[in-house]
């Protein structure tokens, strides 16, 4: 085992499902899904349309009860702990949604600051100022605190909601598409800024996307979901080794997927 494989193997898991079966009225979604991702990892959590990905982020996020496995974080399974326990947990994780959910009367700093306001009892001017300083970590202008969410590119509203995600200085993220709807050169740069923020504060980061150029770029793990269980998870080159049509089809569709594309200057603007 490679000496930064062996490190990595020592790091304590941050997030472990065992098992995971999850339903939505009468169809089910997962069928015994198992996987681990450990602290400072970038793990890509990948699988055609309609795997449930997106469902497996809710069950991980506290907002869907699977049917029967567990889900821990942090060591502790959020479905079965009391409900402060479960609280103080949800306050070292943040989430961005696949569309950034912000809120539309809110202007991007109000935005920012609700986690704040919601969770501490810092007064309104203090929380403000931490988010414009959110602001700043994502690489976005202090002229777009005061901004409305629809007068920002689509580059800029992604990286506000990062900062909204940041807000309360969490060990882990969970992000969901994070480059849909990005032109490339956003969306390089998106990558970019991700993999700066694990390095320069220790995230852990599980993310799902469908961007295979994020996935060469970003990737430490990947883990394949395909009918309702884990297909697979390893490097990439290991992934890239199973045996799965879906799989084959996905990566020949990449000209460059066995070489990692060079990396592009970080647009500061997002757009």
């Amino acid at each position: 085992m490679p000496a930064t494989d062996t490190v990595t193997a020592a790091r304590p898991i941050v997030v472990e499902t065992r098992h995971i079966v999850t339903r939505l009225g009468k169809q089910t979604i997962h069928q015994g899904v198992s996987l681990s991702v450990r602290q400072g990892e970038i793990a890509a959590l990948i699988g055609g349309s309609g795997t449930g990905k997106s469902v497996l982020l809710k069950v991980l996020c506290g907002l869907l009860r699977p049917a029967d496995g567990s889900a821990r974080l942090f060591d502790t399974d959020i479905w079965v702990t009391d409900s402060e326990t479960r609280q103080m947990v949800r306050q070292r994780f943040g989430m961005l949604f696949q569309d950034g959910a912000l809120f539309s009367s809110l202007t991007v700093e109000q935005n920012i600051a609700a986690p704040l306001r919601e969770h501490t009892r810092l007064s309104t001017a203090a929380c403000l100022r931490l988010a414009r300083l959110k602001l700043s970590m994502v690489g976005l202008e202090a002229s777009a605190a005061r901004k409305m969410p629809d007068e920002l590119s689509g580059g800029m509203r992604k990286r506000a909601a990062l900062a909204r995600a940041l807000a309360l200085d969490p060990e882990l993220l969970f992000l969901d598409e994070p480059t849909s709807g990005l032109d490339p050169v956003s969306a390089r740069s998106f990558d970019q800024l991700l993999r700066t923020l694990r390095d320069n504060l220790g995230l852990t980061v599980l993310l799902i996307t469908h961007d295979l150029d994020s996935l060469l770029a970003l990737a430490d793990q990947v883990i394949v979901l395909a009918q309702g269980k884990v297909l697979g998870s390893g490097t990439l080159p290991e992934i890239q080794q199973l045996q799965d049509p879906w799989l084959k089809a996905y990566f020949s569709s990449h000209p460059a997927s066995h070489t990692p594309p060079t990396s592009t200057p970080e647009d500061t603007h997002g757009q």
